[in-house]
């Protein structure tokens, strides 16, 4: 069983930063695997932020987040983090990492892609 751990949520300015933070843990070592970040608005889907590969040579974000924001990990400290700059209202949301057993290179954009979940952490910008 794999368990991740979101950190680093909270109230932030318009223009502010913040930079969330993904503890990954398992009863036995494992890997290697692609992790993402995705975020839920209330009402509203889950939807792909970011991915990173295994060995982190490989990123991809949605469209519209370009350039804000920036997915990293360290694998020594089973961590994975998302830099969020100049943030706005619709930045807004519970924001989850997510674990894919199956890919180290590909890094997929669809919930259903991931195998495990984090509990979520919220992120709310005010104006």
């Amino acid at each position: 069983q794999v368990h991740l751990v979101e950190s680093g949520g909270g109230l932030v300015h318009a223009g502010g930063s913040l930079r969330l933070s993904c503890a990954q843990s398992a009863e036995r070592s494992f890997g290697p695997y692609a992790m993402a970040w995705f975020r839920q608005a209330p009402g509203k889907e889950r939807k792909f932020v970011a991915a990173i590969s295994w060995n982190g040579n490989n990123a991809r974000y949605a469209d519209s987040l370009k350039g804000r924001f920036t997915i990293s990990r360290d694998n020594s400290k089973n961590m994975t983090y998302l830099q969020m700059n100049n943030l706005n209202r619709d930045d807004s949301a519970v924001y989850f990492c997510a674990l894919d057993m199956h890919q180290v290179q590909a890094l997929g954009v669809m919930v259903l892609e991931y195998d495990y979940w984090g509990q979520g952490t919220q992120v709310t910008v005010s104006s």
